[in-house]
């Protein structure tokens, strides 16, 4: 691919985010009983989690009382009821881990069937797709799309669905919990809502074009890389070592330079969402120990109070930490559906001609072709091939030699005129059918294919010895 396509696609504005969060929820749609049960989970361990400080601090009121009444010269410390509150809150905690447990196993096998099938449907839609596509992509920037891509789906979707229900439910049962206690505490604790909303806000608006144009420099550097490994010979041949060199350079320092500011905004967020929530921690501390020394509430209610103010603000900084994570994962998954929704190579005909008892006659007629419409190399080519002649088609690099046979096995389609092969246009026959009526080797197969004969009759195994034989004398005149 060429540095002015990446850039154009670099500088690109990101996708639509809703279109590309449904287009991933399709393909979890098979799993929506599995999920219901990771829901269900998530809900049922974080509620228990939730009632957790309450009872602690039941425990804390019983000890402090306690005490206080020991130094009154009553009967002191109730031992018998602290453990039994203990050993409910042990359970409770048990049973939450549990339900954890249950919930990050049924969503990791959703997550992995989901990757398998998105893997799947690249693998398919690779065979459909024309050749012209390869033509304008590099096999890395493919490549980086099904691993990468797929892969960063497949890392993030999973943590972002289990911490995001854990963080919506977490956050409404704290808040009922705050409420159940102290309202005017309540009140002060959520002063940090808005506060990291605006925070949250402002650095995803910033970090999501930073996170899409690192995942299409990747994929530039996949390509180059694949570039230079699958090219190692020839730039050896021709001294391109230092130009290759810095070529990677340049897109490596692009990647380094977006993944830096990329990871840096977005790392931001947590860090100012804590200084905010820390600022409230501090408020309701203090007003939690006027309201002690007033005996408006119990002690062990402040203990849980304050606990449940840093539950809180927990998942409000987890949630915006999801929120980057997201927008990662729906930067790939654009890639990956951009990929899968590519225009696919045309259909064969409904009612082919059939090539049995074909001659081999072949003419180009008024043929015009360019590989972009807008720029045509080719113009009016005629050409009249009888069954049994040898032809030879000579001419410089780029000239279309290469081009002629593309075109006659249908791996491009003219942009006007014909091409016929005993009076048929290549058009009413099957591809598969056309292209076992021809043998093909291209001058790359005697660079880095091995024995040249072993090739061409992998290319075309109802070849005779001889037949053979002559294609490999043919593929080593034309190479020099």
């Amino acid at each position: 691919m060429s540095h002015g396509r990446h850039n154009k696609m670099m500088n690109a504005k990101p996708k639509n985010f809703k279109q590309s969060l449904f287009k991933l929820l399709k393909y979890l749609k098979p799993y929506h009983l599995l999920i219901v049960l990771v829901i269900l989970c998530a809900i049922g361990a974080t509620i228990f989690n939730i009632v957790g400080p309450r009872i602690l601090g039941n425990a804390t009121t019983l000890l402090a009382n306690g005490i206080i009444d020991k130094y009154q010269g009553g009967s002191g410390i109730d031992f018998v009821n602290i453990a039994k509150i203990l050993i409910t809150l042990l359970l409770i905690y048990l049973t939450s881990c549990l339900l954890s447990f249950l919930q990050n196993w049924i969503m990791s096998k959703v997550t992995q069937s989901v990757t398998y099938q998105l893997r799947k449907d690249i693998s398919l839609k690779i065979n459909r797709l024309p050749l012209k596509y390869f033509d304008t992509k590099t096999h890395g920037e493919i490549l980086s799309r099904v691993s990468n891509d797929v892969e960063t789906i497949s890392q993030s979707l999973n943590q972002v669905t289990t911490q995001m229900i854990s963080a919506i439910v977490t956050i409404i049962g704290v808040l009922f919990m705050m409420i159940k206690i102290n309202m005017v505490m309540t009140l002060m604790a959520l002063i940090v809502i808005p506060l990291s909303g605006i925070i949250t806000a402002m650095i995803i608006r910033k970090s999501q074009g930073y996170f899409k144009k690192q995942q299409a420099i990747l994929g530039e550097l996949n390509g180059n890389v694949e570039e230079i490994y699958s090219g190692h010979l020839v730039i050896k041949a021709f001294n391109k070592e230092k130009d290759v060199i810095d070529t990677f350079d340049t897109i490596n320092e692009k990647l380094a330079q977006t993944a830096l500011k990329a990871q840096f905004i977005s790392s931001l967020t947590q860090p100012l969402t804590n200084l905010a929530s820390n600022f409230a921690y501090i408020c309701v501390c203090v007003l939690g120990g006027y309201y002690a020394t007033r005996k408006i509430i119990n002690i062990g209610d402040i203990q849980a109070f304050i606990q449940y103010v840093r539950n809180f603000n927990q998942p409000i900084s987890q949630t915006a930490q999801i929120m980057n994570i997201l927008q990662s994962t729906m930067a790939a998954s654009e890639r990956v559906f951009e990929f899968l929704e590519e225009n696919e190579e045309v259909e064969d005909v409904t009612n082919p001609v059939s090539t049995q008892r074909l001659k081999g006659n072949i003419k180009f007629n008024h043929v015009h072709f360019g590989y972009d419409s807008e720029k045509i190399i080719i113009n009016d080519f005629n050409a009249d091939v009888k069954d049994g002649q040898k032809i030879a088609i000579v001419g410089p690099t780029g000239a279309g030699k290469t081009t002629m046979v593309k075109l006659l096995m249908r791996f491009y389609d003219v942009n006007s005129g014909e091409i016929l092969i005993d009076g048929h246009n290549i058009k009413d026959f099957k591809r598969g059918e056309l292209r076992k009526m021809f043998g093909m080797v291209l001058q790359d197969t005697w660079l880095y294919g091995g024995t040249i004969r072993d090739n061409i009759r992998y290319s075309n195994p109802e070849a005779t010895d001889s037949e053979v034989i002559e294609a490999a004398k043919a593929a080593h005149v034309h190479h020099y």
